[in-house]
């Protein structure tokens, strides 16, 4: 138990240094902020323990002093939130569980969580020591059995924890998982989704997939698992549907750690459902081919497997399956997006000719999610390994790929917002027609010559409408 590195951490906290030197009361920083702490990652969110008083009228207090904002989380379990001027650094300020520190440790879920520091001396309660060293020999270990019949969530909890620290789960954790499976359909919808982004957020998300997977887990969550598992390796995919989809998680995460800083940059924004595109980009690489057993046909006279249109099957499959946990719209219309389109790059890229217009035609349909669509697609690349695919044939995608990365790139800052040329009652006057489907695939194709380079003027909209009187 690295000692040092904790009250280090605490000494050089500007926030939990001022409550020790401004604040008499007895204060402990607890759980996540304390394993952070000693494993050396920073944190804006600090969880605190005060024993010796209210605490809201501590929270209240603390709040004053800081110049924060005091938000009442959970008035009937005394848990408050104190949010700073800006508005990164926060703290959740309680009372013990239980009434004492002691009964609240042993109200946790795991052991790496049920650890608490004063933040005056730095001093471990005796009931927190054994703990230090599951953290120090990192692994998931359990308090209780019944801790986590008490609030099932927590069986979710644990493979959140694997996926973002990669540590091992005890075996008797293992048991009670499989054990009490069934009841991870009891917590609300809102608590598991955030569980799924958090662990989608992970490092070892892929692997934390497959362990939940072992405990029979996966599927309660996913039922469409059962479906991946039916589909075998064929000649273009070296796994089955569902290792393969397990392998593409795994791959885009290696394709982020690899990637620019310009691209990190754009995946680590967090601008839907409260986390990064990377976390919700490897939501949607695990669900890419959800699509596929319900198209999936075999060729009599070749023995080929064909999949024919999974990706837009697969894009409506998965909205009922979000909604159903509770996944906002914006989060449901990304991973949609990218499942409807984890194909396009690659085919923009095996184009006979690859001209710029080609390119541009790419980044002008794809907008935002130009850069999370070139790396679904490399990472479905590098997880079809079958026996036609060759590794000319794999490094020339991924070459080629990379070219229209690099051209996204290069150009997304010259880019300007197609003007509006004409509108729907411009098309109609010209063409003397009233609202139907024909006035809408007008439209349409007047967009898509627009985003090709070939209409650049209303004069030329005005004659590429006029010369689609007679069409559709």
């Amino acid at each position: 138990m690295n000692i040092q590195t904790l009250t280090n951490s605490i000494k050089n906290d500007y926030i939990l240094n001022n409550l020790a030197s401004f604040f008499e009361n007895k204060i402990y920083l607890v759980g996540g902020s304390v394993r952070d702490a000693i494993l050396g990652k920073s944190s804006y969110d600090r969880d605190l323990i005060v024993t010796d008083c209210d605490a809201g009228d501590f929270a209240l207090k603390v709040s004053e002093f800081f110049d924060g904002v005091f938000v009442p989380l959970d008035e009937e379990n005394k848990i408050y939130r104190v949010v700073l001027k800006n508005k990164q650094d926060y703290m959740d300020i309680t009372n013990p569980a239980g009434g004492s520190l002691e009964d609240d440790i042993l109200r946790r879920d795991l052991t790496i969580n049920a650890i608490a520091a004063d933040i005056r001396t730095g001093e471990i309660p005796k009931i927190c020591e054994p703990f230090f060293e599951d953290l120090n020999n990192k692994i998931i270990r359990e308090i209780s059995e019944e801790n986590f019949i008490d609030d099932p969530l927590r069986l979710l909890r644990i493979f959140r924890f694997y996926s973002v620290l990669g540590f091992e789960i005890s075996p008797k954790l293992i048991e009670i998982v499989r054990k009490h499976k069934n009841l991870i359909n009891n917590p609300a919808k809102e608590r598991v989704e955030y569980e799924i982004m958090k662990l989608f957020d992970g490092e070892y998300a892929d692997l934390a997939l497959l362990k939940m997977d072992e405990c029979g887990i996966l599927e309660i969550l996913f039922p469409f698992v059962k479906e991946l598992k039916q589909v075998p390796p064929n000649s273009h995919h070296h796994l089955d549907l569902f290792y393969h989809s397990i392998e593409v998680v795994k791959q885009v995460g290696i394709l982020y750690k690899n990637s620019s800083e310009e691209v990190k940059k754009h995946l680590q924004k967090v601008d839907f459902g409260g986390f990064s595109r990377l976390a919700h980009l490897r939501l949607a690489c695990f669900m890419h081919d959800i699509g596929k057993f319900s198209t999936w046909t075999i060729e009599e006279d070749t023995g080929r497997h064909r999949f024919i249109k999974h990706e837009d099957i697969g894009a409506k499959m998965c909205v009922p399956i979000l909604k159903k946990l509770c996944f906002s719209n914006k989060q449901i219309e990304y991973i949609s997006y990218i499942i409807k389109k984890h194909m396009y790059p690659s085919a923009v890229v095996s184009s006979p000719e690859l001209s710029e217009k080609v390119m541009m035609r790419y980044i002008r349909k794809s907008e935002d999610n130009a850069i999370d669509n070139i790396l679904i697609a490399q990472a479905d690349r590098l997880s079809a390994r079958g026996p036609e695919i060759t590794d000319v044939i794999v490094n020339e995608n991924i070459s080629a790929l990379n070219d229209l990365l690099e051209y996204y790139l290069d150009k997304k800052e010259t880019l300007k917002p197609l003007p509006k040329l004409l509108d729907g009652n411009d098309v109609m006057k010209l063409l003397k027609i009233k609202p139907s489907p024909k006035l809408g695939k007008i439209l349409e194709a007047l967009y898509e010559g627009q985003i090709s380079g070939d209409i650049l003027t209303k004069d030329d909209a005005v004659q590429f409408v006029l010369s689609l009187e007679n069409s559709f």
